[in-house]
């Protein structure tokens, strides 16, 4: 065997090694996870995390998790929130990305920058003053404040959007004003129908954000009753007396299956919004 036959072979070996490894580190919490949550609460005391539960058919877990936990008020709330949050994020910022891409005027690039800029400070950092901004107006546990505050963090569905009109071609723009038509007509019934790849991805990158956001959910919306999400309602689960992570985990598969039913219907559309936006980049 040659030198360069040798190294290819082990470099072949490295990579099946390090894709196996990283599928193994990947899945192994969510196997650890499943198992936990069919095992009844005898078993989960006396047995190691990696052994396998008695029955498979044992529900209970699943039943509590969603009763304690007032989980049907949770996915409501969640999908309230992911619909309007959605809605305002794809409106405002196609419009804005529209304005910036097409009209030219003194500070189009100061504000892009500023966009830029605010995109790499860390959330966490502004916090104080959000908060207090939040408090002044009275919108701490009210649920449409925090819908406002979740659509006006968001701006890199403006890069987003921007990059696609930067594809497009401004004689479609031109063609329609010499027509008679406006520019709210040109951006809604010319433009908007043309940015279906960058909505698509931008509804993924949003809505997983937002469906999983914990810590503004918790920070602003501290009614744990009727102002609970699917990212906060399982902490009623833990506490100073210990955590009980078979009712955790069992509340985690659930808030899963809504995310894999729409993962597994819409891959498709999924697949092609992100694989047209890396393009369109």
């Amino acid at each position: 065997m040659t030198a360069a036959k040798l190294k290819k072979g082990i470099l072949v070996v490295l990579k099946y090694f390090t894709l196996i490894l990283g599928a193994f580190v990947s899945i192994l919490p969510l196997v650890v996870c499943v198992i936990t949550a069919f095992k009844n609460p005898e078993e989960y005391a006396s047995t190691n995390v990696m052994t396998l539960p008695k029955s498979w058919t044992y529900v209970e877990n699943f039943i509590q998790a969603w009763k304690q936990a007032n989980m049907g008020v949770a996915f409501r709330n969640s999908f309230i929130i992911l619909v309007f949050v959605l809605a305002g994020s794809i409106l405002t910022g196609s419009m804005i990305a529209y304005v910036l891409s097409r009209f030219k005027f003194k500070g189009n690039g100061l504000i892009r920058n500023l966009f830029l800029f605010a995109s790499l400070l860390p959330g966490i950092a502004m916090q104080v003053s959000v908060y207090q901004i939040m408090y002044t107006i009275g919108w701490i546990n009210f649920l449409p404040g925090y819908i406002v505050m979740m659509c006006g963090t968001d701006i890199i569905s403006i890069y987003i959007f921007i990059q696609f009109f930067e594809n497009i071609s401004i004689a479609l723009d031109e063609s329609a004003i010499m027509d008679g038509c406006t520019y709210f007509g040109v951006f809604f019934r010319i433009l908007f129908p043309l940015l279906k790849p960058a909505i698509i991805t931008v509804m993924i990158l949003k809505g997983v954000g937002v469906y999983n956001e914990y810590y503004n959910a918790n920070l602003y919306l501290q009614d744990k009753n009727h102002l609970v999400t699917v990212a906060t309602s399982l902490f009623k689960f833990t506490g100073p007396l210990g955590n009980q992570y078979n009712y955790i985990c069992a509340g985690v598969i659930i808030t899963m299956l809504p995310a894999l039913i729409v993962f597994i219907l819409c891959q498709k559309q999924i697949y092609s919004g992100l694989t047209q936006g890396a393009v369109k980049g």
